[in-house]
């Protein structure tokens, strides 16, 4: 099973996350930004894992981006606005089936929810979610991770290719 872990990142700690999750996957699966989740890299992926932050209480939008890169509190420490939002990727998917799981990382008492649209949309393009969201959290605007969060995020890795390789099965 090829499977493929799509991010969107503005502080690094969702790719932190997404290449833990690939890791425990398998040796194989690989995460990347949606800049590099194009139609031929998605074109064989049986497994599409995909996550992005938790900012405004929903999946980051385009005036969300803007005011972060506008927000002179983050000179010290900018925000990597390079790559597609994941909102704008998830519309670029189309009719394939195959299995899918989708995360968020969030302060752990933020309401609202990245990940419930990024599991409606992989839906909508066909994709059976095989395990429930999965939430990881940080501890300040820029992070870090909370302690134990990578380790978490390999383990349900794990958890989301033993349960794509029960359904398969079947």
């Amino acid at each position: 099973m090829k499977a493929l872990v799509v991010y969107e990142s503005v502080w690094g700690n969702t790719a932190a996350v997404a290449q833990a999750i690939a890791e425990g996957i398998c040796s194989d699966a690989r995460a990347v930004p949606t800049s590099e989740a194009t139609a031929e890299v998605l074109a064989d992926v049986d497994l599409l894992v995909a996550g992005a932050p938790l900012m405004g209480f929903t999946l980051p939008t385009e005036d969300t981006r803007k005011s972060i890169k506008g927000d002179k509190k983050h000179r010290d420490n900018p925000p990597d606005l390079s790559h597609p939002s994941m909102r704008s990727w998830l519309k670029t998917l189309t009719g394939k089936s195959g299995f899918g799981a989708a995360f968020e990382t969030r302060f752990s008492r933020s309401p609202g929810s990245s990940a419930k649209r990024i599991e409606k949309a992989l839906g909508a393009a066909g994709y059976l979610s095989v395990i429930q969201r999965e939430r990881f959290i940080i501890t300040g605007t820029y992070g870090p991770l909370k302690d134990g969060e990578i380790d978490r995020a390999r383990e349900w890795g794990e958890m989301i290719a033993d349960a794509a390789s029960k359904i398969e099965g079947q």
